[in-house]
């Protein structure tokens, strides 16, 4: 049974991941757009809300149920610094995750007052938290 958890985990953390990177893709083409251009900025506007509530939200929300089910049946897990330093990142992103939605209200709004580049590299965040996890979870260097 662990090991069907474990893979449903992993399918909604690719999930998650996935809207974890291309969101913050869309604001990047969403600042660029032209204020002028209300198709464009519409059409970004209903993508952006599509992406975080029928997508990014759900696989957070599977990612944490199967997460914590694998910790329930595991305790183990919980005295080992990986997985320490491994919460930690989560609950870095679950903060990305809720700033992300913040940004979608913002566009929705139109009070979007940063550049492009500045979502540019705000979408490096994740990459950074991933390549993390991954090696934390993998090699378990603590």
């Amino acid at each position: 049974m662990f090991e069907w958890i474990k893979a449903l985990h992993l399918i909604s953390v690719i999930a998650w991941f996935a809207a974890l990177f291309y969101l913050p893709r869309l604001f990047v083409y969403h600042a660029m757009t032209e204020h002028s251009d209300t198709v464009g900025n519409e059409r970004f506007k209903v993508m952006e809300r599509k992406l975080l509530r029928g997508i990014m939200t759900p696989s957070m929300i599977a990612s944490l149920v199967f997460g914590i089910w694998m910790v329930v049946d595991r305790p183990g897990y919980m005295s080992q610094g990986w997985m320490h330093a491994k919460l930690t990142l989560v609950l870095l992103l679950l903060g990305y995750h809720h700033w992300c939605g913040r940004i979608v209200k913002t566009f929705k709004n139109d009070l979007n007052n940063r550049s492009h580049t500045w979502y540019r590299w705000f979408n490096e965040a994740p990459v950074i938290a991933l390549v993390t996890i991954v090696i934390l979870v993998v090699v378990k260097p603590f």
